[in-house]
Formats: structure tokens, C-alpha cells, sequence
């Protein structure tokens, strides 16, 4: 088994999945507009985000949750410069962490509240 995709229910899907297109590098690879908006994202090893509105009503409020119970992680090789990239693209700072094992994490909001880390790993994990 391996994981097929995650999904989210966001209030612009078109607007949101432009934005992680344009900013990020993801790509979309099956879009369905009606009735949801439903589109699936892919980075560049082949990872799958689905966003979607449906049910229309019930968009989580993403900008009230603490991050640490949902992100989108990054990997990035300059964590300061792609955090920098984004802030002026509308994201937020939320925290900009160097760790001990070398790891630096930054962790921003899109400009709808979902939270998205920039990872830059001490030691990258392997899969």
C-alpha cells in the first residue's frame, strides 16, 4: 500500500490551487469543476493533494487551528529566501525555527490560513 493523496476542503479551490501552482511548483493533474472545484496537485516526485469545496458550508477554519494539528510540508533548500518568496506572494510567518540536529523550519499560512512548512532537514529523511 502507499498513500494515494490527502485531501482538503478550502473555500477557492481555483484560486488556491493557482497559488500553490505559481509559488510552490505543484501542477494539476485532474481538475473536475463542477459541482466542487475539485482539483489534484502534484509536486515533482509525484505526491497528490486533492482541494476541493464540498461541502461548501463546512470549510474548516484553518487560520484558527494551531499548525502543529494540520500542515503542508515542504522540503526547501533555502527555507529564509522560498519563506521570503511567499510572504511577498501573501503568506504569513508564523515561526522560523532553527533546530538543533540543523534543521530549519519555517512555518507560514497561505493567504487562506492553511498552514505550510519549509522543511530543510539536518539529516533529509529517505524513504
Amino acid at each position: 500500500m502507499k498513500i494515494e493523496h490527502i485531501a482538503t476542503n478550502v473555500a477557492d479551490p481555483v484560486a488556491v490551487a493557482a497559488w500553490y501552482c505559481k509559488y510552490l511548483g505543484m501542477r494539476v493533474v485532474r481538475h473536475k469543476p463542477e459541482p466542487a472545484e475539485m482539483h489534484f496537485l502534484t509536486d515533482a516526485a509525484g505526491s497528490m493533494w486533492e482541494i476541493y469545496r464540498n461541502p461548501p458550508n463546512d470549510i474548516p477554519d484553518y487560520a484558527a487551528m494551531n499548525p502543529l494539528q494540520l500542515h503542508l510540508a515542504f522540503c526547501s533548500e533555502d527555507p529564509a529566501a522560498d519563506s521570503a518568496d511567499l510572504i511577498a506572494a501573501g503568506a504569513t510567518l508564523v515561526t522560523d525555527d532553527h533546530l538543533p540536529d540543523g534543521s530549519h523550519l519555517v512555518m507560514l499560512r497561505d493567504p487562506w490560513g492553511l498552514a505550510l512548512q519549509l522543511c530543510q532537514r539536518g539529516t533529509p529523511f529517505e524513504a
